[in-house]
């Protein structure tokens, strides 16, 4: 019989198991204590910095976030979001907002990016990012203030679209928000407005980066992929500008966003482009609302990710798209007079319940 302990789990051979990670032994991530988000704290929630891992071994950190002066047991909600960036922007505030309304929050930041684990850094996978999620939902289920059947999550931009697929995937999630999506898998396949969407540029795109993987791996690392363009061309497109405007101000920059900063790894998001997340997501038995600004460049794919949700779905009362009249992008990122959260609250108040 022989006995070794991992940093996550133990494995015994005398029984034949793998026994979870324990929590002393996970990762020792810096955390900020200091109050460094874009967005003021509230005087009506309780606010504490968490980790806990996946289940790939993967130390994720979240900001906490709770009502004042709660009594028994109470609906939470796992925020992540935007793509590439951290739990200091919009998401926190999104988190934020929801504990002033009633539920126990968690805004996390996803694997090797922000506060979190894992290496090497600035990668992003469809599987891992759908299982930070399910880690966030294994969290909050064992939270003694929460209630493990009154569980949803809310995903913005990229996270959208990976908000909908762990949702087809994860059976505890009761209710799903989606906010200003993008469909990761689509993007990256497609381009932007499915520009590129036919073989031959896909193939150049695949070669371009297999080429960059060996330049990698001689170089013996990852060469960044940039952020936000910085400064911004007189000529740039509305939606650049948009991201702009975000990120590369005060209004949203910070120093550990991807986006305000050098961006994913150039080969970061290559495993998306032939693996479709949403494949599934007319399986979707669980309430979905889906919002959208009617002006936003990226209107296109929550309109198609929506039919595509409820086609053939026999599931489709408790889903439903909402456009917002005149609203661009990153106006559901902090712009709290056009984000919908009476809407949103009662959404999940409607579904985890």
């Amino acid at each position: 019989m022989w006995h070794f302990v991992y940093n996550y789990f133990e494995i015994n051979q005398e029984y034949g198991i793998i026994i979870l990670y324990k929590r002393g032994n996970m990762e020792k991530l810096k955390l900020t204590e200091e109050w460094d988000k874009t967005f003021p704290k509230s005087d009506k929630v309780s606010h504490k910095k968490v980790t806990f891992c996946n289940r790939y071994g993967i130390t994720l950190a979240a900001d906490m976030y709770t009502p004042k002066n709660i009594k028994g047991k109470l609906p939470a909600v796992a925020v992540c979001g935007p793509f590439g960036a951290v739990k200091e922007q919009c998401s926190g505030l999104y988190a934020q907002t929801l504990a002033e309304r009633g539920f126990i929050t968690i805004a996390f930041d996803p694997s090797f990016t922000g506060e979190s684990g894992g290496q090497p850094r600035y990668m992003a996978s469809p599987d891992i990012n759908t299982e930070d999620f399910q880690a966030a939902v294994d969290f909050l289920s064992t939270e003694k203030s929460v209630d493990a059947d009154r569980i949803g999550i809310l995903g913005i931009c990229g996270w959208g679209g990976l908000a909908l697929n762990t949702a087809a995937l994860d059976t505890r999630v009761k209710a799903t928000v989606v906010s200003t999506m993008y469909d990761m898998s689509r993007v990256n396949a497609n381009g932007y407005f499915d520009a590129g969407d036919n073989e031959e540029t896909r193939y150049e795109t695949k070669k371009a980066l297999n080429e960059q993987r060996i330049k990698d791996y001689k170089n013996g690392r990852y060469e960044l992929g940039g952020g936000v363009v910085d400064p911004l061309p007189d000529d740039a497109p509305f939606f650049v500008k948009d991201y702009y405007d975000y990120y590369k101000t005060k209004r949203g920059y910070h120093k550990r966003s991807l986006n305000s900063n050098g961006g994913w790894n150039k080969i970061g998001c290559m495993s998306f482009i032939n693996q479709p997340i949403l494949a599934y997501s007319n399986e979707i038995r669980s309430a979905v609302l889906m919002i959208h600004g009617d002006k936003a460049h990226s209107c296109y794919l929550g309109k198609n990710a929506y039919a595509n949700m409820i086609k053939n779905n026999k599931y489709t009362s408790n889903k439903e798209l909402m456009l917002i009249p005149n609203a661009v992008h990153t106006d559901l990122y902090d712009r709290l007079d056009i984000i919908p959260f009476d809407k949103i609250t009662t959404f999940f108040k409607n579904y985890l319940k």
